[in-house]
């Protein structure tokens, strides 16, 4: 913030040493602007113009701004002192930041020798944009062009604020999380049954048996044969 006032202040004064003549008086002074240049209430176009100070015994001055041969008033505005360090021996008017191909936007008028200037005062609706492109505070009433020199004496001021810049958080939109598919196990499968024990196979023969037993029967016959002889 600090930054930006200090740029709009060092713009304001590279344009603002002109060419004028003036008058200690009423203050008098007549300038030049090469480029057009918006006032409260009006935009002046290109060309020379004269700024007086209407007299009056209030702590604000009204400021009035005429064409040339000063045969027409073009605005009058409501102003409030603004005081510097150091004189200067030039006119000094000061402009607002504004951006590019908009008419600068003269803030105060100082005039040459006085350490004080005359800060304008703009209408509350256009001082709120104009302290929102320029980042600065900017003077503001209830103005319109029908108030008459003691009205806008009379006329609360007060100080719009810039709005605070915007601080940007990039954001991400949340999103519900598909659910995880749920995969059951297969089913194990079954054991296999047992293999029957193996059948031995026959290799043994039945004839050693019959022959066995027939030599059996002829032992008993012959012992029963010596038997019956004794």
């Amino acid at each position: 913030m600090f930054r930006r006032i200090l740029l709009a202040l060092s713009c304001a004064l590279l344009f603002a040493t002109i060419p004028a003549s003036a008058d200690e008086w009423n203050k008098k002074t007549v300038v030049t602007f090469n480029r057009p240049v918006e006032l409260p209430g009006v935009v002046l176009p290109a060309g020379k113009y004269v700024f007086k100070l209407l007299d009056s015994p209030s702590d604000r001055h009204i400021v009035q701004v005429f064409n040339e041969d000063e045969t027409k008033l073009l605005t009058t505005i409501l102003a409030i002192p603004n005081y510097r360090l150091e004189p200067t021996s030039e006119t000094v008017m000061r402009f607002g930041e504004r951006p590019e191909g908009a008419p600068d936007t003269l803030r105060a008028w100082f005039y040459p020798g006085n350490t004080f200037g005359q800060e304008f005062v703009y209408p509350k609706a256009r001082a709120t944009m104009l302290a929102k492109e320029t980042k600065v505070p900017v003077l503001a009433a209830p103005l319109t062009p029908e108030e008459q020199p003691e009205e806008l004496i009379k006329a609360p001021v007060e100080t719009v604020a810039p709005p605070p810049e915007e601080t940007v958080v990039e954001t991400q939109k949340w999103t519900e999380p598909e659910p995880t598919p749920v995969v059951e196990p297969e089913p194990a499968p079954p054991a296999p049954a047992p293999a029957p024990a193996p059948e031995l196979p026959a290799t043994a023969s039945p004839i050693p048996l019959i022959a066995l037993a027939g030599l059996s029967f002829l032992t008993l016959a012959a012992v029963l044969k010596r038997a019956s002889n004794a």
